[in-house]
């Protein structure tokens, strides 16, 4: 009795393991079916991102970094002639001048911007109706090479001024010397022969080429021949009013940037030079005689003296 129920006991267990086993089996085929008869899942396409313009880019402008930003794209919708992130950086395209106006936010591309060197760079630099003129500079005219192209700048022009009204003892004439703005918030568009610098690169030259209109020009090329021209370099804020406010505080007219140019004479520079004759007739001393008549001395008839001018 015992031998029986030992037997059919582990006919139970062995019973039991086989059915648990087939069990096993049956749920991992049905569960490999499932998934071999299920849709596979679509993997999201990675998004990528191009180069478009940060805020409005003008015609003519001279590109920085700053300028352009990265924005996602539909993958759909890229373009082969976008630049796309991974192929090429912002500041790779420093110096490189818009060739037509660019919104904000829209994809930059090669036929919209034009690299330095490249044919019509500088037909793509001046805007339009302007003319681009070089002018000598050195280290000093020049504000020892960091002047770049982009920058604003005024024209002085430093040139001698004869002065009919005073003489020497010799009777020779004393001619004087004036410095005159002439030109104002005229911009910067090369270098010597080149029209993109390298960041944190001054350059000292020799020539610098700027944007002007055609008047301009010609303003240009006579006050070249006049005398010694210099560049004042402009600040970047628009409502540059220390012009105005260097004339006001000198006692100088006050000319705004589109009125009639300020000038400063050697005079005002040193008190040690005679003042030229002004406009309402004072000069730097000295008496005139006048002769009424054939008689001299105090009399009615003699000669008095006068001051110059009056």
């Amino acid at each position: 009795m015992r031998a029986r129920t030992l037997i059919l006991l582990l006919f139970a267990v062995v019973l039991a393991g086989g059915t648990a086993m087939l069990a096993r089996a049956w749920l991992a085929a049905q569960r490999t079916q499932a998934t071999a008869e299920a849709a596979p899942v679509a993997l999201p396409a990675p998004v990528k991102s191009v180069l478009v313009a940060h805020h409005p880019i003008e015609r003519g402008q001279i590109l920085k970094a700053a300028d352009f930003a990265w924005q996602p794209w539909p993958e759909g919708g890229v373009d082969k002639a976008y630049f796309v992130l991974g192929t090429r950086t912002p500041e790779s395209f420093t110096g490189w001048v818009a060739r037509y106006p660019i919104s904000p936010g829209e994809p930059v591309t090669a036929t919209k911007i034009v690299a330095p060197g490249s044919r019509g760079f500088l037909a793509a630099v001046l805007r339009p109706g302007m003319r681009a003129v070089s002018v000598s500079v050195n280290a000093t005219t020049g504000i020892s090479g960091f002047v770049f192209p982009g920058d604003q700048v005024d024209v002085v022009i430093t040139y001698p001024v004869p002065n009919f009204s005073s003489a020497t003892a010799a009777g020779a004439q004393l001619q004087h010397k004036a410095s005159q703005t002439i030109l104002h918030d005229i911009r910067i568009v090369g270098i010597d022969q080149r029209l993109e610098t390298k960041a944190g690169e001054a350059v000292l030259a020799h020539t610098a080429t700027l944007e002007v209109t055609a008047k301009q020009a010609e303003e240009i090329a006579l006050a070249e021949d006049m005398g010694k021209l210099s560049l004042s370099l402009r600040a970047l804020a628009k409502n540059d009013t220390g012009f105005q406010q260097a004339s006001l505080t000198d006692g100088g007219d006050s000319h705004a940037n589109d009125g009639p140019p300020s000038y400063t004479l050697d005079s005002e520079v040193s008190p040690l030079l005679p003042k030229p004759l002004t406009d309402n007739g004072n000069s730097n001393g000295g008496s005139v005689t006048i002769l009424r008549g054939s008689g001299k001395g105090g009399d009615s008839s003699g000669a008095q003296a006068a001051p110059r001018g009056s």
